[in-house]
């Protein structure tokens, strides 16, 4: 049996990060991938012939600078284009841009009113505030409920950060942490076109309704990131975002890391209340003390662990652990650019290169979410639209183009028992009329595509529910509480058992902070003078 100082299931961004730090440290360490292809659901594959795109996660912001710089990534060679704009809001009356520096949005904004325009410099700042505080807590472990004397330490330097900020700022912080996004927006704007240029972010991969509280800090997910050192910015990955995790493999192996492809991983193997390695599916025992699982906790500990090796009130609890994220995905291979009747033209604009987004106002988002309770998905359903080959070449042959749709609030499961299978297609075409009402020439334009329905998401990603965060980003479900009370410090119900993957600390988007922080807690629990430490 071969034996490893710590194995890593699932090769996913996450995964390679911890991988890396673990091997960097001295560790003898093996990933193990289900896929034949490394990256989890950051991975760009060819979908129709000749056409590239990323298959799922599609765009960059919230890759923390420091495991950029630690894995070397742009020496490696990764680039980011950043958007000129950040989104584009076709709607009935015209359209909305949104993005382009604090002064073009503020005139964009005064054409639907000029209050809000001379709101937005106060509301960009507020956000700002909150969204510093996010990314410094991103890469630092929550402190621990039970954790002793290191875990309130931990929480008094954490908490120090907000009782340091201004009582205004904490305002914000409490409205964004409990409120719905409409509730929060409404303290802001007043026009729906606007408030809806911000309740988008509310939503995605949100399986809830604005007026859902705690949809505002979704929205706040969204913005803590940052690409080529500018704060809030989106990018397109040149490559696809398998780029990424192409060269974060490389980084991995470099420091000693073996991946293996094609190795899924069955069972978590426990022996005398600790673990003991893992059962492939093939059979094969790979033995090891440490195992860091980047599988969501769904999929960890009601599938790999043996629920009589768990606690029996951790499983009772994992059972009601919250999966689903609403989330349809989309590829599809196009022989022109989309031409808007609202800004018409196939030649390539800087609307191409934004995200293009059909989600008009809060209540067309509130109506996508009903009516998927209801019957599975809406008639007029929420998309984003992403075509990086307006800034990236290489993905199509020349003259053609590629399209992500990322599609909000398609139920994980239908409320009548029907199955994805039998209805993926049906929900395709209404993505396909609802970009079409908008472009008309988008139908005809398309040469193929590539659907991934909430189930598909699951087979294929491991996504329980097809929960692109691994878990809903909830109250219940964040920070210290990410997974569980009890376990938010990256540590499992098991000795030697980690999570490091989005069901962790701080959540979903490829973040690689989960992997980071993981790793750290592993490092301190193999050493005397690190367990010592603060968090």
């Amino acid at each position: 049996m071969k034996r490893y100082d710590a194995i890593v299931i699932g090769g996913g961004h996450n995964g390679l990060v911890c991988a890396f730090y673990l091997a960097r440290a001295g560790l003898k360490v093996r990933v193990l991938e289900r896929r034949d292809i490394v990256g989890g659901a950051a991975v760009t594959e060819e979908f129709h012939p000749g056409f590239r795109n990323s298959t799922a996660s599609y765009t960059v912001s919230l890759l923390r600078p420091k495991v950029i710089a630690d894995m070397k990534l742009h020496e490696r060679g990764w680039r980011i284009v950043e958007r000129t704009i950040s989104n584009f809001f076709p709607h009935d009356d015209g359209y909305l841009k949104l993005g382009g520096g604090t002064a073009r949005t503020q005139a964009e904004f005064a054409r639907f009113s000029r209050k809000d325009a001379e709101t937005f410099p106060r509301y960009e700042e507020a956000l700002e505030r909150v969204a510093e505080v996010l990314r410094d807590l991103s890469l630092k472990t929550p402190p621990n409920a039970g954790g002793g004397l290191r875990a309130l330490l931990a929480a008094a330097v954490q908490g120090k950060r907000l009782a340091g900020m201004s009582v205004e700022a904490q305002r914000d912080v409490m409205d964004l942490f409990v409120k719905s996004a409409r509730d929060f927006l409404n303290g802001w704007y007043e026009n729906p076109y606007i408030q809806a240029a911000f309740g988008f972010d509310a939503v995605v991969g949100n399986y809830a309704s604005p007026d859902t509280p705690g949809s505002a800090y979704v929205l706040l997910h969204h913005v803590f990131g940052e690409i080529n050192g500018k704060k809030g910015m989106w990018g397109h990955s040149v490559g696809g975002m398998g780029a990424i995790t192409r060269y974060m493999a490389e980084a991995a192996e470099e420091a000693g890391v073996e991946i293996s492809l094609e190795a899924p991983v069955a069972r978590v193997l426990v022996d005398g209340g600790k673990v003991a390695g893992v059962r492939l599916e093939s059979g094969e025992e790979i033995a090891a003390p440490i195992v860091a699982s980047n599988a969501g906790p769904a999929l960890l500990y009601r599938q790999l662990i043996d629920r009589g090796d768990m606690p029996a009130e951790f499983a009772r609890r994992m059972d009601g652990y919250k999966t689903g994220s609403g989330t349809f995905r989309m590829n599809v291979a196009l022989s022109e650019l989309p031409d808007f009747s609202v800004l018409p033209g196939k030649e390539k604009a800087e609307h191409h290169t934004a995200g293009i987004i059909i989600s008009p106002t809060l209540d067309y988002m509130d109506k996508a979410f009903t009516d998927a309770k209801a019957k599975g998905w809406s008639d007029a359903p929420i998309v984003e639209m992403k075509v990086p080959t307006s800034v990236d070449d290489s993905l199509a042959p020349p003259g053609m183009h590629v399209a992500s749709l990322f599609c909000q609030q398609f139920a994980p499961v239908f409320p009548d028992g029907r199955n994805w299978d039998a209805e993926r297609e049906k929900a395709a075409d209404v993505i396909i009329d609802t970009v079409t009402r908008h472009a008309p020439n988008f139908r005809k334009s398309i040469l193929g595509m590539q659907i991934h329905s909430p189930l598909d998401l699951e087979r294929k990603f491991g996504l329980i529910g097809g929960d692109i965060m691994h878990g809903h980003m909830s109250l219940d479900q964040l920070w210290a509480s990410r997974p569980m009370l009890g376990h938010g410090d990256y540590r499992g119900p098991i000795k030697g058992l980690y999570m490091c993957g989005a069901g962790t600390h701080p959540g979903g988007g490829v973040t690689g902070a989960p992997g980071h922080n993981a790793a750290h807690e592993i490092l301190r629990d193999r050493s005397f003078v690190r367990r010592l430490l603060p968090i």
